[in-house]
């Protein structure tokens, strides 16, 4: 969503960002010169951005079931492949950023909530090859496409859930010891992002991460970041505008960061 609050958020956080030269943290300084800021191609980019390229080519219709906040550019129930693909699909710099993440930490579990047409689930699994990568997609049309996609780029390391997160959610965390990674993006509202949050935290491991999209989505959002960083149990928040990042790491004093990005 592009509208006039997103353009006033966006100027306060250029103002108040900072870059790694602002940053005395040396865990998060690390993160941002070697991890945020590593521009450079890596081999499975190039693959998985050409699929980017069929899907925004992609004429075919299929039938949107929404579970979550809504699009905000169009309500259509039916839409062609392609206009999702262009309106819906994370930038390659954050599907991209997402795959360093992962990189970084090297999960052995990860989770995400939205799997829209699977290029962050493909960046996601392709980071982490030895990782256990579960991914929960509302709109069983949708999660087809994403599966033929997983298929194409050969990913074996992926369980495709369909379904509500509320209901998918609990059970799979019932039957998971630990958390290394998750990525939220899906259901934009308030109280549904703060639950998974909550939901999550117990199972999060020393190391891991947890990723919040569009925390900059509505005022409801706004909100539900601002409470999640402010949680005792989150040591580390960074702000990236686009995303939220938070880390749970135990003897780390508690700081917040704004970062550009």
């Amino acid at each position: 969503m592009i509208n006039l609050q997103t353009v006033l958020d966006f100027l306060k956080h250029r103002i108040k960002g900072k870059t790694r030269h602002g940053v005395h943290s040396p865990f998060v300084y690390r993160l941002i010169d070697e991890v945020i800021y590593d521009f450079h191609a890596k081999d499975d980019y190039a693959e998985i951005e050409k699929m980017r390229s069929d899907l925004l080519k992609d004429d075919r219709w299929i039938q949107i079931t929404d579970l979550g906040a809504g699009s905000m550019l169009n309500k259509n129930t039916k839409k062609q492949i392609r206009v999702l693909a262009k309106n819906a699909l994370k930038s390659p710099s954050l599907a991209q950023l997402i795959y360093r993440l992962a990189a970084d930490i090297k999960p052995r579990t990860a989770v995400e909530l939205g799997t829209c047409l699977g290029i962050t689930t493909s960046y996601l699994a392709k980071a982490a090859p030895n990782a256990k990568v579960i991914t929960i997609e509302g709109c069983p049309a949708t999660a087809a496409i994403a599966r033929e996609n997983l298929d194409k780029l050969q990913i074996q390391n992926t369980e495709l859930l369909t379904g509500n997160f509320d209901n998918i959610l609990p059970d799979l965390l019932k039957n998971s010891e630990e958390l290394d990674f998750v990525y939220v993006d899906g259901n934009h509202r308030k109280d549904a992002t703060l639950n998974y949050f909550e939901w999550c935290l117990p199972k999060l491991s020393q190391n891991s991460i947890m990723i919040f999209d569009d925390i900059y989505w509505s005022e409801g959002m706004k909100e539900a970041w601002a409470q999640i960083k402010a949680h005792p149990d989150v040591s580390v928040s960074i702000d990236l505008f686009w995303i939220g990042l938070i880390y749970v790491r135990k003897g780390q004093a508690k700081e917040d960061f704004i970062i550009k990005y």
